[in-house]
């Protein structure tokens, strides 16, 4: 079998994670819904995430419909004028739609099955808090095999589509697909913005109006915006996420052909990514029967219960990738660049044991990643512990402690990233071939994103506990249903915060081989070498274009969600002020408008900061050329990196803090409990409001942007080389 052949595996492997995901979907449906109120509320929120969704893929349809168009005339139209100059790479049109669809069609199914599984949690809570738990986590599996699957399908069908259907080489291949992750960005913006401008405007509002001043407790059925709130940790929290990690995902794939080919390593080195993914959802699949709990569990017992899956699973792919990385290295492959080779090129096989530390530096990254993002922002460390205190002194303190946790937070990352990006590069061969290196860097974020199954998992099953605990207060079901939900949206909230530091690691790591491509495709179609010295004007002026670009895409995600948190406080202020007996429970509240509200407010806002990450690359690429495209590009790698975690970290210890005072562990110098309905406990809430957007709309849409941005360069690379004006 020659090594092409090989790659069928990797549909091998994706029709097992997609196999395993409907195995995992019918035994949560397999649960029951409650019937009765329950299920009547349930069926409310499912319909209005139908509805939102609908909405949204209708206008991002016509945003896909706009720019195939588009790059269909700029890959087509200068052969048909006789031309020579390839603009556009003429497989990137038809990438790009596939890249959008299946991003969408993981998104929705992680949404479709989180609002089947919400009340089916609360249910199986009445039981025991390991049944929630199994319920909830199942749901999660869903979403996180759904993803990998759809990934690893999506790359590995162009990869066979190009090989055997239109004869392409492995140096296209590679020079193509680095070019197909468009489309997926683009999807993924949408979703995430969007989805994240909805949750967090239904969240602020409901909170600043019901639990602050009103006095009413969370998710109580007077409230409003209840329903709109429920709504959204569906269309944000699970189907923008999905979308959100399946981007990553592909992007590890595609940046990682691109460098191997560019060293001459030929299809082994888009094989061995590829067997990795697929022994990861091995790994993974492995992993999710190691997570249980017992009654009574704390959040301690909670945590480790799923570490245990995750760390099973990453010593797992530990293992498999050694001998796939030594097996794969050692194939006899006809691609690989024999006059490269002749001149004293290093060999794939030489840098083996690299390549493979390489891969589990990337596991141990991603671990680490996890465990400074928990170290800030649970509730079972110093960090998060002492910014609850601070409530003790108000609001303003809150706010304070938490800017200055989620600074702090940033350096840990920053430092993993920096050891093992720089160790990757040297073990793989970075002395010997510059190029060498680099593909070790994107193997490591390979070798990072490898267990997503798990690792997503742990993170999509948080909404489904918060959304039971809102079904459990809204349908009066008995308080030890809503005890149990709420230590499983907790633990939720770590586990989620853990999930976006982990995807803007792997992030990082893309984007960086993301980078080197622009500079090899850029520079192939120049004359002269591209002045990239740090004293050049033009990569000066687009590195502070790019921290710019970072800064103005959290504004505008940040006020999107400003803006309409206003609309929704206002509506609920009106219905609590017009609506006769709403607060006496007597009358009933109108939940649809706002939600309306907030999916207009989603719709009309999400726009902007997608059209932002496709104008500036094209126009830096238009006036300062390539030299200011890959400076603007390292500015947004930067500093939407740091702003990300900043953000993120901050929001999610803001989080928890609220929810440590609303447990009753906060206590005064008397022993008196400071709770629900105290001043300590406002002034929580209000440090969680402000997080809300920091840690569910911006922070997690910067890896998008980056991606995004990165990917739009590289499509339109033809257009800076050719026509810039400086």
């Amino acid at each position: 079998m020659s090594i092409e052949h090989l790659f069928w595996l990797g549909l091998a492997g994706a029709l097992v994670a997609l196999a395993f995901a409907g195995i995992k979907y019918r035994r949560v449906m397999a649960y029951s819904d409650g019937g009765g109120e329950i299920a009547k509320i349930a069926s409310a929120i499912r319909l209005g995430a139908d509805a939102y969704l609908k909405r949204q893929y209708s206008a991002v349809i016509r945003f896909f419909a706009v720019v195939f168009v588009i790059l269909c005339g700029l890959a087509f139209l200068p052969g048909l004028l006789g031309s020579d100059l390839e603009l556009i790479n003429r497989f990137s049109p038809f990438a790009f739609l596939t890249g959008g669809f299946f991003t969408g069609l993981s998104g929705y199914i992680g949404m479709k099955i989180a609002t089947a599984a919400n009340a089916r949690t609360a249910v199986a809570a009445q039981g025991s808090l390991n049944r929630a738990l199994r319920v909830s986590f199942n749901s999660g599996t869903v979403m996180g095999f759904t993803v990998a699957g759809l990934g690893l399908f999506d790359v590995t069908m162009w990869f066979l589509l190009l090989r055997f259907v239109f004869g392409v080489d492995a140096q296209t291949i590679g020079e193509s697909m680095v070019k197909f992750g468009l489309g997926v960005a683009s999807m993924a913006m949408f979703a995430r913005v969007g989805g994240g401008i909805f949750t967090k405007a239904a969240d602020v509002g409901a909170d600043l109006v019901g639990k602050v001043e009103a006095g009413i407790p969370e998710d109580d059925p007077r409230n409003p915006a209840v329903i709109a709130d429920n709504v959204g940790d569906n269309v944000g929290d699970v189907a923008g996420m999905g979308a959100d990690l399946y981007e990553a995902y592909a992007h590890a794939l595609i940046a990682t052909f691109a460098l191997g080919v560019g060293v001459g390593y030929g299809y082994r080195s888009m094989l061995l990514p590829i067997l990795i993914f697929a022994a990861g959802i091995l790994a993974s699949l492995v992993g999710t029967f190691f997570v249980r709990t017992k009654e009574r569990a704390t959040q301690k017992s909670l945590l480790h219960s799923l570490h245990l899956g995750t760390f099973v699973s990453a010593a797992l792919i530990a293992a498999l990738a050694l001998p796939i990385t030594m097996w794969v290295t050692r194939l006899d492959d006809p691609a690989a660049a024999p006059e490269l080779l002749a001149d004293g090129t290093v060999q794939m096989v030489d840098h083996a044991w690299g390549i493979y530390t390489a891969i589990l530096l990337g596991i141990i990254t991603g671990v680490l990643l996890g465990y400074f993002t928990e170290r800030y922002t649970s509730e079972m460390y110093r960090p998060t512990l002492e910014l609850a205190d601070t409530t003790r002194t108000g609001a303003a303190t809150v706010m304070i402690g938490g800017l200055s946790l989620g600074m702090r937070a940033v350096v840990g990352p920053v430092v993993t990233i920096v050891v093992a990006g720089l160790a990757s590069f040297y073990l793989s061969g970075g002395n010997a071939d510059f190029f060498a290196g680099l593909y070790g860097v994107g193997i490591a974020s390979v070798g990072m994103l490898s267990t997503l199954g798990i690792q997503l998992a742990t993170d999509a099953f948080g909404p489904v506990a918060d959304n039971a605990g809102g079904l459990a207060q809204m349908a009066h079901l008995p308080a030890e249903v809503r005890e149990r939900t709420d230590a499983l949206d907790s633990l939720g909230n770590t586990t989620a915060a853990t999930g976006k530091g982990f995807s803007i690691g792997a992030t990082a790591f893309s984007a960086l081989a993301m980078l080197v491509s622009y500079m090899i495709l850029a520079q192939d179609r120049l004359d002269d070498l591209i002045n990239l010295s740090i004293t050049n004007p033009h990569v000066l002026m687009g590195l502070l274009l790019g921290t710019a670009t970072a800064f103005y895409f959290g504004a505008l995600t940040i006020s999107a969600v400003h803006r309409a948190a206003q609309a929704v406080v206002i509506e609920v202020r009106r219905q609590f002020r017009e609506i006769i007996g709403l607060m006496d429970g007597t009358a009933d509240p109108d939940y649809a408008a706002c939600v309306d509200l907030c999916t207009a407010a989603a719709l009309k806002n999400m726009l902007a900061p997608a059209i932002l990450a496709f104008v500036v690359p094209v126009g830096t690429g238009f006036v300062l050329g390539p030299a200011g495209v890959i400076g603007l590009l390292a500015g947004i790698i930067c500093t939407g990196f740091a702003l990300a975690l900043f953000m993120m970290t901050s929001g999610g210890a803001w989080d928890n803090a609220k929810k440590y005072v609303e447990a009753g562990q906060l206590h005064d110098a008397a022993g008196q409990t400071l709770g629900k309905g105290t001043e300590e406990h406002k002034a929580a809430v209000i440090g969680d409001t402000v997080g809300d957007p920091f840690k569910d709309t911006a922070g997690p849409s910067f890896n998008i942007l980056i991606t995004l941005s990165a990917s739009v360069a590289l499509v339109f690379v033809g257009l800076a080389t050719s026509f810039s004006l400086l």
